[in-house]
Order: C-alpha cells, then structure tokens, then sequence
C-alpha cells in the first residue's frame, strides 16, 4: 500500500464531492470506510469508470485523504486515472458525481466509459455499453 498526502493525490477530488461522499458514509452508517475509484472493461468506449464504498485496503492500494475523505485506487486503474479529478453537479435531472479524466482521448455519450490514447477500447454502443442509444465519441 502506497500513502499519498493531501498535496499530492493521485485523483482530485473537489470540496463537494467529498462533502457528498461523507453524508453518504454517514448515512450508510459506515464510519471508517473510504471511497475506491476504480476502472473496469466495459462501457461504450471500452473503460468504465466505477466508485464504491471500501471498508478495506487490497494490496497495492494507492491511499491518500483529500477534504477528510479516504480513496482507494489499485493499481491497474492507477494506469488510467492518474490526475482525474471527481466533482458532484447537479442539474435539472439530478445530482450525480462527475470524472473529469486527462487520460481519456474518447468519451462516450453517457459519460461514464473512455478510451485512452494506447488504444484501450471497445467497438461502440452496439457492444454491450451504456445502452442509452444516443452515445457518439467525443
């Protein structure tokens, strides 16, 4: 396990993204847990990105605390979202948490899936991805 400093995390979090995630704790009851970012093969563009609440570290976990929160990322996924940054917005349709990633080269529609710049992709909506129908590479 790696242990990473406030000044120097390995995926930004914003002051109300982590504000959401501590209610969230809070209400699930969940008092030393953390928050794992991580990517997984799947979505329209052939990486997905995934969030989840840990209660324990896996070996090879990156560690560090922003804003007084936790967060978890193994190291495959490190690959992928080193320097993203997580906000939670909300608009007319409701609030939900945001990755803004520099890694990612293509995005799909839904905004949950990417492709980077080594080629890690999959071939399109039609391949078991987000099923919204109106994906498109961005």
């Amino acid at each position: 396990m790696t242990v990473t400093e406030e000044a120097a995390p390995a995926v930004n979090l914003t002051e109300k993204a982590a504000g959401e995630i501590k209610s969230l704790f809070e209400s699930q009851g969940t008092t030393n847990a953390a928050l794992r970012v991580f990517v997984s093969g799947g979505g329209c563009s052939g990486l997905q990105y995934g969030m989840a609440i840990a209660e324990e570290i896996e070996e090879g976990d990156t560690e560090f605390v922003q804003h007084g929160v936790r967060v978890l990322v193994d190291p495959l996924s490190m690959n992928y979202i080193q320097g993203a940054s997580v906000d939670y917005v909300e608009d007319v349709m409701g609030g939900g948490f945001k990755i803004d990633n520099p890694n990612a080269t293509k995005s799909c529609g839904c905004g949950s899936s990417f492709a980077t710049e080594d080629g890690e992709e999959a071939g399109g909506c039609g391949s078991g991805g987000c099923g919204s129908g109106g994906c498109g590479s961005h």
